[in-house]
């Protein structure tokens, strides 16, 4: 798994092993697909996706895959991680199951909707 920071977000995924990129490149196309204008960029040596302010940033770990959508994402959907580890900003996916897609869905769009709200 990665030591170094990557460059991009291609280099990125290339440094980790399955099922870790498959995940991931499983979690940047669905973030590509609703929000297409958004810009990829790594920070925190993580992917993040920004756009009129941060979307999510993610990143592979030894058993799961972490998703950062920021505290006021994980408040607004509380109710429904119940069955995922998380705390104030984050969540965790293990990489043996499905990634919950239209959970991500909603925390994405709501994320945009509330950085849209936000846009002089």
């Amino acid at each position: 798994m990665q030591e170094q920071g990557a460059s991009s977000i291609d280099e990125y995924v290339a440094s980790f092993p399955e099922p870790a990129r498959e995940k991931l490149a499983e979690l940047r196309t669905l973030l590509r697909e609703l929000v297409p204008q958004a810009e990829e960029r790594i920070s925190y040596r993580m992917p993040a996706m920004f756009f009129h302010g941060l979307i999510a940033y993610f990143g592979a770990f030894a058993h799961h895959l972490g998703f950062y959508p920021g505290a006021r994402g994980i408040a607004a959907f509380e109710a429904e991680l119940a069955g995922y580890r998380h705390a104030r900003g984050s969540i965790q996916f293990p990489l043996d199951q499905p990634l919950p897609r239209q959970l991500i869905e909603r925390i994405v769009k709501f994320n945009l909707a509330e950085n849209l709200k936000k846009r002089p």
